[in-house]
């Protein structure tokens, strides 16, 4: 999601790319009556919403997000462009429901850029940073759901090494789970200062001082499983594949290795030509709905890391649908 609180800091993560990958799928209507639309399906700040009603001022954008402070921030922001935009407070995996609500059978356009926003780490109460003490939250919908600290109290040992393995790609997952278990029988873990010293502690010396915080797997895996992401994830990219007008186009910002290998399965799999290999002509039936605009997953530069460090970790991946007999 975009980086940076204060509107000035806002910088959003590889704006001008994700601009010229739409574009091609906003241009104004020809003969069609009605305006392209495009869904920015983590909506955050709004940096990214921002710029595309200001390229494109024919566009209507609807904008998802779980957090409702997001929200509120993002309706505020985009105040000028009110009569072209439609907010709504969903999960991204409710595509195809906040479509149908709108009574849009297609769209010409829709962007994900996933992860924590920069709204929620600085936002010390919600408990997503490991710098700083903060109740064990982690929600993105502070709303609803469990938090981190029922799952550090309430997952068994083998439960929290499954999690941390899994989600957090995390080598020392048993080691800190026990801890975890070690740790809560004294007294439930309850702040995100205590869990992390707990995780730097259950990690070997050595390991330590290389890789960033030692609790940063720890605290991904977490907000994973308190906000379903990734479950989440994999059922709203093939929902905004399937509501792309021919000639539409996703882009998709990702920033974990989990996340992208999601996205990546895909559009590969809709851009495949499906033919049965002892064929000897292709099947229209069987060719690729997909196109793939990038070759494999694209990085941010040196430049854009420096003004932007939240970029030091993306991966972005576009692709445009394409007709029925392409």
């Amino acid at each position: 999601m975009d980086s940076g609180t204060p509107r000035r800091q806002h910088v959003p993560v590889l704006l001008e790319r994700c601009l010229a990958l739409l574009a091609p799928a906003l241009a104004p209507p020809g003969q069609s009556d009605r305006p392209a639309v495009v869904v920015d399906a983590t909506l955050g700040l709004g940096g990214h919403a921002e710029a595309l009603l200001q390229a494109h001022p024919h566009i209507r954008l609807v904008g998802l997000d779980r957090d409702l402070a997001a929200l509120e921030h993002s309706r505020s922001r985009l105040s000028p462009y009110a009569e072209r935009l439609h907010l709504v407070h969903a999960v991204y995996d409710a595509l195809p429901e906040v479509l149908a609500g709108l009574g849009l059978d297609s769209i010409d356009g829709v962007l994900f850029d996933l992860g924590v926003s920069s709204m929620q780490l600085d936002q010390a109460e919600r408990g997503f940073s490991y710098s700083r003490d903060a109740p064990l939250d982690m929600r993105m919908d502070p709303t609803v759901g469990r938090t981190a600290g029922d799952i550090v109290n309430g997952y068994s040992v083998g439960e929290l090494a499954r999690l941390l393995r899994v989600y957090g790609e995390e080598r020392f997952a048993s080691r800190i789970a026990a801890a975890i278990a070690r740790a809560r029988i004294a007294a439930p873990l309850e702040s995100t200062e205590r869990l992390a010293e707990l995780v730097r502690t259950a990690i070997p010396a050595a390991t330590r001082r290389t890789g960033g915080h030692p609790a940063k797997r720890t605290f991904q895996a977490l907000r994973i499983e308190v906000n379903g992401e990734l479950d989440s994830l994999a059922a709203a990219i093939p929902a905004a594949l399937a509501a792309l007008a021919v000639g539409g186009r996703i882009v998709v910002l990702s920033y974990q290795s989990l996340e992208d290998r999601i996205v990546k399965r895909a559009f590969a799999a809709e851009s495949a030509d499906r033919t049965p290999l002892d064929l000897p002509v292709r099947l229209p039936s069987a060719a690729p709905t997909l196109r793939l605009l990038t070759r494999g997953a694209e990085t941010a530069d040196a430049a854009e890391v420096t003004v932007n460090p939240r970029a030091a970790s993306v991966r972005l991946r576009a692709a445009e649908r394409l007709g029925a007999a392409a």
